[in-house]
């Protein structure tokens, strides 16, 4: 019986002089100080261990520290390695998207040279029809698909127009008409 008590007594007096010797350590070098022992033995680590070295129970929690120690170094390597990639894949999703934006942007501009250049040659394609007879107008509108020559109709001057739709064939200017109609009331 005494020598459990006095077994349990040196455990409880090594443990807390492992501790207290521990939190003595500079901050980082706590957990470190039994991994630089490296595979030895916890009887040959830091003086913390002095006069301990009949206590198995004092040399196996020493030990356990150690293991736990090196357990805890290679955690901290692991998440350092994935901050590492992290700050790797933030840095090129960041040029990723510098490039998606300035791809946006030169679209952006294209499709407003693109708009630009249409309305200009729009603009001179209903100068044209402006400019000519009307039963030759006609002729042409004729021949083009509804929904272009509703277009066109809809832009040029509206006497003009009203003559073009009087020099067509009835079913033709019923469907220009309709198309017409329906271009009027979905830009208004």
């Amino acid at each position: 019986m005494r020598r459990a008590v006095l077994s349990s007594a040196a455990l409880a007096l090594g443990g807390l002089a492992l501790v207290q010797g521990l939190q003595l350590l500079p901050a980082g070098f706590q957990m470190r100080a039994f991994a630089a022992t490296g595979p030895q033995s916890a009887a040959s680590a830091p003086a913390l261990l002095d006069g301990c070295g009949d206590v198995p129970e004092a040399l196996a929690l020493a030990e356990e520290l150690r293991l736990r120690g090196l357990a805890v170094d290679r955690g901290i390597e692991a998440l350092d390695g994935r901050r590492a990639e992290i700050a790797a894949a933030e840095a090129r999703l960041a040029k990723t998207l510098g490039q998606l934006r300035a791809a946006k942007e030169a679209l952006g501009k294209g499709q407003a040279a693109v708009q630009t250049g249409s309305e200009a040659g729009i603009s001179r394609l209903i100068a044209v029809y402006d400019a000519m007879k009307p039963a030759e107008a006609a002729e042409v509108l004729a021949a083009l698909p509804p929904d272009f020559g509703a277009e066109i109709l809809a832009r040029v001057q509206p006497e003009t127009g009203a003559r073009i739709i009087a020099a067509l064939e009835p079913e033709q200017a019923a469907i220009l008409s309709a198309r017409l109609g329906a271009t009027r009331t979905t830009k208004d």
